[in-house]
This record gives C-alpha cells, structure tokens and sequence, in this order.
C-alpha cells in the first residue's frame, strides 16, 4: 500500500504540546481553547495558536459555542495520519531487516 506522506501534519504533531492537546480532545469528545489551557502548562493564547496548527493541517475541526470556539478532532484526518505513520514504520522495519541480514552476512564472512 503506497500512502503520501504529509509533512505539514507530521510538522504539526511534532510537538509535544499539540500532541496532548490531541490526546485531551480524543479523550473529552472536543474541548474549547479555555478549557484546553486550564489542563496545560501554556496560556490560552498559546494553546489557540496551536489548535490554529491543528486546523489548518485538518485534524481538528470548529465549531462557534456560544462566545468560544469547539475544537473536536477530524478522524477521517487522524486515520489518515496514522495509515502515514504505519506504512513509514513498515518501510524502515524492512529496510533495517535487510541491514542486519547484510550485517550478519558480513560478520560470517569474517567468521569464516
């Protein structure tokens, strides 16, 4: 299975704080950016800058509630992204099956 690689997604779940905000959003069904930032080491201004991240790259999506912005995270987009994750997991672990298949060839050539 081929899968193109996004590097505007993978630059955005980079970092560490985005990431938990993802994990919060999954695990509360959606949260606003208030809400967000009372759970994290960052200021509600940080914590809108990096939902406005998550937006533009796909993986959230929202929502006008009331005087607030709802963030839910896409998981269509988040599906996406782990099939990304997948396929580049499994072309490293080919590609370091086939280093240690020389790395042992090399090493019985010496042995013998």
């Amino acid at each position: 299975m081929s899968v193109t690689i996004d590097d505007d997604i993978w630059s955005a779940v980079g970092d560490p704080t985005r990431r938990r905000m993802l994990d919060l959003l999954l695990t509360d069904g959606g949260g606003t950016a208030t809400a967000l930032s009372e759970q994290l080491p960052v200021t509600r201004q940080a914590v809108a800058k990096h939902l406005g991240v998550l937006e533009r790259v796909g993986l959230v999506h929202v929502t006008p509630s009331g005087r607030e912005r709802r963030y839910e995270v896409d998981e269509a987009q988040l599906a996406r992204a782990v099939a990304q994750l997948s396929s580049v997991g499994a072309t490293w672990d080919a590609r370091l099956r086939r280093i240690k298949r020389i790395a042992e060839a090399i090493q019985r050539s010496q042995e013998g």
